[in-house]
């Protein structure tokens, strides 16, 4: 068995799911609920272990800490196949499984999105990120976390000497978040070169038409497909010549083996845990500034935060665009007076909140 490693913060609860009748296995790991109860989304995957769960429950503590939620941290995963026909009957006997754990709320992640959200909240009374219909703040559609990564940009580009507007991107995983954060950086003046899907990627110097490539994604096609600029392999994308990378979809996919390619000075961690401890350090060696995933990616959950407390998307994307500005500054600002790393920093800051917010409770 996976041994899971434990510290001061958690976890508190690691549970293992399992329906002989469906055969299906899922975990949910409960990290931390100080601040309040714990928010975090459901990981579907077939490949997706309780070790990966329990480091994506603590990056949610981390993430929604520093974002200044009420809101302790968690996740879940289910082993599936996102594409399996039997999707809705996965979730709904999932969300079954869960649904005494109330100290936990779901939100979506890989593999599920607002319809998801919909199921379990049908089952349970409790979920984040659901459809307008039934009140909710689509994450997804509104693009809330692509949008966090672009006013997260516009602070670090500073520190890391890059000019925004002009600035060439590349997006490491075109899905949901990547999408967005194209388009809004895009509104920001930032050029999109780059991206990648898991069927490959594409490079264009000259700029890839957003419009036309997330046309050829609705359309089932891959990023690969655009039909301008050059075919890659989908982890060429890596090496691409850019100001700005956003890896914005599996964790460790920057790692030992292809961090000395990365040309960017900029990389905004739109995904969580994407980068390894040891080519998150080769890169503050080099120069390359490197925004942690609970600073630059919280935008999803501080919109579903605002969506339980019953705010209005207006109220929502000022929420993000004011915390995600402030904690990137101070972030880095401390990153650098200290000559520590930013993921350092951002570690330090979330933790004074949540070990106050542990310092009032008797356990």
């Amino acid at each position: 068995m996976t041994e899971i490693c434990c510290d001061e913060l958690g976890p508190s609860r690691v549970i293992h799911l399992y329906s002989p009748k469906e055969r299906l296995r899922a975990f949910v790991v409960i990290d931390n609920t100080a601040l309040g109860p714990a928010v975090g989304g459901v990981r579907v995957s077939p490949t997706v272990g309780v070790e990966e769960v329990a480091r994506l429950a603590r990056a949610m503590t981390l993430k929604n800490a520093a974002a200044g939620l009420q809101h302790g941290g968690a996740k879940a995963g289910i082993v599936a196949d996102p594409s399996d026909p039997r999707k809705e009957r996965i979730f709904r006997v999932f969300a079954r499984m869960i649904k005494d754990l109330t100290d936990y709320i779901p939100g979506p992640d890989m593999g599920c999105d607002e319809t998801a959200m919909a199921w379990i909240r049908n089952e349970t009374g409790r979920s984040l990120g659901l459809p307008a219909e039934l009140g909710g703040l689509p994450l997804d559609r509104l693009g809330a976390t692509g949008f966090g990564v672009a006013e997260c940009a516009e602070v670090a580009a500073g520190f890391a000497r890059v000019e925004l507007k002009g600035a060439r991107v590349a997006i490491a995983g075109f899905g949901s978040v990547g999408k967005a954060a194209a388009r809004f950086l895009s509104e920001k003046g930032a050029l999109l070169v780059g991206a990648s899907d898991s069927r490959g990627a594409v490079h264009d110097p000259a700029g890839i038409d957003l419009a036309a490539l997330v046309e050829v994604k609705r359309r089932g096609g891959s990023v690969a497909d655009y039909g301008k600029g050059n075919r890659l392999s989908r982890d060429d994308i890596f090496a691409v010549s850019c100001d700005i990378l956003v890896p914005a979809a599996t964790p460790d996919v920057i790692h030992r083996g292809n961090v000395g390619q990365v040309q960017a000075r900029l990389i905004l961690q739109g995904a969580n845990i994407p980068c390894t401890a040891e080519a998150e350090k080769e890169l503050q060696t080099r120069g390359t500034v490197v925004v942690p995933d609970f600073i630059a990616n919280a935008g999803g959950v501080i919109m579903a935060a605002m969506e339980y407390a019953g705010r209005n998307e207006q109220e929502a994307f000022a929420a993000i665009a004011q915390r995600i500005r402030k904690n990137t500054r101070v972030v880095l600002e401390r990153a650098a007076g200290a000559g520590i790393l930013p993921r350092e920093a951002a570690d330090a800051l979330a933790r004074e909140r949540v070990e106050k917010a542990m310092s009032f409770r008797d356990y």
